[in-house]
């Protein structure tokens, strides 16, 4: 453990790091407060959000990182702390990345000598600070099985009581359906698995299956209304175990199938029906082809597909972050690629659609879920801070901090059209033209 510098400079810590907070804010006077742990303070108390900085340690880190990265790991190692409303807080997160994107590392040639003056003053020069150890670290080669199986265990594998503390009765990690003002999260889930189970048409008797079933909530669902006989995969081994334990304890063992496997080992088709429901950001571009073409091949004629994946906005100049700065791969220097989902990929929903048509899958129906996205992640930020005590003895303190940030964050980003999220429905043909399909919508989207 690297021992906190020792203070040695006369002035305040603010008159101190002021150089600093110009550097990164473009502004003396910061739009929210910001104290520091000698108790002086930049900015004005008059909003429902502070920014505490707990140690000269976190100035640190934004010398190497004068980033959300940077801003990311004080924030999980305890360095810096918020206090009050997460999401008026996370509004210096996009001033920073507004002003900062551009840097790998350091900051601006002009700002700099006020920089190393002041971490010099505060004792904080030095190498930077190891990362904390919730960063993620993935070997072998980017998407293929072993490397994805890491990636899905860094993400999933937190511990099933930690993921309940927040998701719900219906253990739904994935975008709800708010159908009707109101709506308790539950119920927006049940929503969301009637939703897609219409649009499969799903019907007694049929053969469904669905990549990526979390905690199984989807085929219980399907299995339970629909009358079908399910199969759902993961590659998370803690989510598989809780998974075959709900089905058992519904009584739903006859009619459903949990297994531990990898979507490109599933090798029992045909099915009726595919559903793959917020998995598909750890596909990745490269293999886009390779998965749709799967789901043909495990798909019968006349077939439905429903692919529900998060999207990235068009014309993308930028890579995507927590800050929302998008591109095909998440940015290494953003937050959310070392600490929530390494090597996620997001896709324009055009890309989808044309991959899905390339490989045999006729797209029917495109529909964004982005505000009803919006509404779930703030649902799991509030149960997630009611239930903090909970979550950080289930999980540890580092690692529910960066599910409060990523979540937070993350509902920003849907509010702002920053990201989206999109069900794009599609048929294999039966070779013939028929499809198979309803002549309007009305069947699955009453």
């Amino acid at each position: 453990m690297t021992a906190a510098p020792v203070m040695t400079a006369r002035r305040s810590a603010a008159d101190a790091v002021r150089p600093i907070v110009r550097a990164l804010l473009g502004t003396d006077d910061p739009p929210l407060r910001i104290e520091f742990w000698d108790g002086s303070a930049l900015g004005a108390d008059a909003s429902g959000a502070k920014v505490v900085v707990r140690s000269p340690l976190a100035v640190r880190r934004l010398m190497y990182a004068p980033n959300e990265l940077g801003l990311g790991r004080a924030f999980v190692a305890g360095e810096l702390d918020v206090e009050g409303d997460v999401f008026e807080a996370l509004a210096l997160r996009d001033i920073v990345a507004d002003r900062n994107e551009h840097l790998e590392i350091g900051m601006s040639l002009m700002a700099l000598p006020d920089a190393v003056r002041a971490a010099r003053e505060l004792g904080v020069l030095g190498k930077p600070l190891p990362p904390p150890p919730e960063e993620a670290r993935l070997t072998g080669r980017r998407h293929s099985r072993e490397r994805d199986a890491q990636a899905i265990s860094h993400h999933y594998d937190v511990g099933n009581d930690f993921y309940s503390l927040f998701l719900g009765r219906t253990m739904t990690y994935s975008c709800a359906y708010f159908a009707r003002a109101g709506m308790t999260l539950d119920e927006a889930q049940e929503a969301k698995y009637d939703l897609v189970c219409r649009k499969l048409g799903l019907e007694p008797g049929m053969r469904m299956l669905d990549v990526g079933c979390g905690w199984g909530g989807l085929v219980m669902h399907a299995a339970r209304h629909y009358g079908v006989r399910a199969v759902g995969v993961t590659v998370a081994r803690e989510q598989a175990e809780l998974a075959s334990k709900r089905v058992a304890e519904a009584g739903l063992a006859g009619s459903v199938e949990i297994r531990l496997q990898d979507y490109r080992d599933i090798d029992d088709g045909p099915y009726d029906a595919i559903s793959s429901i917020g998995m598909f950001e750890h596909v990745g571009l490269e293999r886009l082809g390779e998965y749709f073409d799967k789901l043909r091949v495990l798909v019968r004629p006349q077939g439905r597909v429903l692919n529900h994946g998060i999207s990235r906005p068009p014309a993308a100049k930028r890579r995507f972050s927590l800050a929302g700065r998008d591109a095909q791969r998440f940015d290494k220097r953003s937050f959310i690629e070392r600490y929530v989902f390494p090597d996620g990929e997001l896709h324009e929903v055009g890309t989808v659609v044309s991959s899905m048509q390339q490989h045999g899958l006729e797209v029917r129906d495109v529909q964004s879920l982005r505000e009803h996205y919006a509404l779930t992640l703030r649902c799991w930020v509030a149960n997630l801070q009611s239930h903090w005590d909970e979550a950080v003895r289930y999980a540890g303190q580092a690692r529910a901090r960066v599910w409060l940030l990523y979540m937070a964050g993350s509902a920003l980003n849907f509010e702002h059209a920053r990201t989206s999220i999109h069900q794009v429905l599609a048929v294999k043909s039966d070779g013939s033209g028929a499809s198979g399909m309803p002549l309007t919508r009305a069947s699955y989207l009453a």
